[in-house]
């Protein structure tokens, strides 16, 4: 006999259709890894823009009763987040009969709450157009708060790249380390690479003077002769995490790494970093380092597996929550 909710996924299954991956421009390399490991081709689509810059988007496939899929970070600048919400639009506007959103990075996702008068709540205003224009499910990845789920009113999977890192770092079995928060924000991600790699903990007490500049003031916790591990949701401009490489440094830690989901790598952040008494950088994909931001020290590794296995979930209507195991 057939388990009933087995008999209703396979029908929910049966209703939406075929699983249909679009991707937009901003990292194109990351949509065909997914779309390499889910063992399918990436949907045939045109995406182009006009002489004044006016994007057009068409897909040039039947994606009626589809369940469609649409990978697209949202870095700066905001054509990348009017080009997720055409896709979406025309994917509705095409009979669609779901449309996922896979966000590897949320943009706009500093500004989150009004901390002083008279500013926009962009991470709010986001997820507003991205529910407005049709997305019917979120797939993000490391958002800069959790609160930013909180925003949407469709359902939304956070997923984490802490698996991929810390599975790079225990292969690189490093001895007894410590993991790094470079702020107060960062030590809730922090504590949990601390509980996989089995490490200690610590973390820097710092004022920010200014947006994108870091003042370094204490360091708490245990570094001297100790291999530090500094883990941080994203590099913008690496002043942050060049301050708290010299830290470190100066405390005589033996050998400093850094960790970050998304490499945005703005403005001095590549020259900040080449000559930072670092060993090493290690970033994911969710986010496209073209190459003039690549330098020696920098590791890039693949959230595509982690991808797949979350949209693959998400289809067949299993829970993605095994995915954080």
């Amino acid at each position: 006999m057939l388990d009933p909710n087995a008999l209703g996924r396979m029908a929910d299954h049966e209703f939406r259709g075929p699983l249909l991956l679009l991707a937009g421009t901003a990292n194109r390399p990351l949509a065909e890894e997914v779309a390499d490991e889910l063992g399918i081709p990436l949907g045939d689509m045109t995406i182009k823009r006009f002489a004044d810059g006016e994007i057009f988007v068409r897909i040039n496939q039947n994606a009626r009763g589809r369940d469609v899929f649409i990978i697209q970070p949202m870095p700066p600048p905001a054509d990348s987040i009017m080009e997720l919400l055409l896709m979406v639009d025309v994917a509705k506007r095409a009979s669609a009969a779901r449309v996922t959103v896979v966000v590897p990075y949320y943009g706009y996702a500093r500004q989150d709450r009004k901390d002083q008068p008279r500013v926009a709540i962009s991470a709010k205003l986001v997820a507003n157009l991205i529910e407005a224009a049709g997305a019917e499910r979120v797939l993000g990845m490391d958002f800069h708060t959790h609160q930013i789920q909180g925003f949407f009113d469709i359902p939304v999977d956070h997923l984490y790249a802490a698996p991929v890192l810390t599975r790079y770092f225990k292969e690189k079995g490093l001895d007894n380390p410590v993991v790094v928060a470079p702020d107060v924000g960062a030590a809730k991600m922090a504590r949990g690479f601390a509980r996989r790699l089995n490490a200690s903990f610590a973390i820097i007490d710092k004022r920010r003077p200014a947006p994108n500049q870091a003042e370094v003031l204490t360091v708490v916790g245990e570094v001297e002769g100790r291999i530090c591990v500094i883990v941080d949701d994203m590099i913008d401009t690496a002043g942050t995490l060049g301050g708290v490489i010299h830290a470190l440094r100066e405390r005589d830690a033996s050998e400093v790494y850094a960790a970050a989901s998304h490499a945005i790598l703005s403005g001095p952040a590549v020259e900040r970093l080449r000559d930072a008494p670092v060993t090493e950088v290690v970033v994911t994909n969710t986010l496209y380092v073209p190459d003039e931001k690549r330098f020696p020290k920098l590791t890039i590794l693949s959230i595509a597996p982690l991808l797949a296995q979350a949209v693959r979930y998400t289809h067949s209507n299993e829970s993605v929550s095994q995915l954080f195991d």
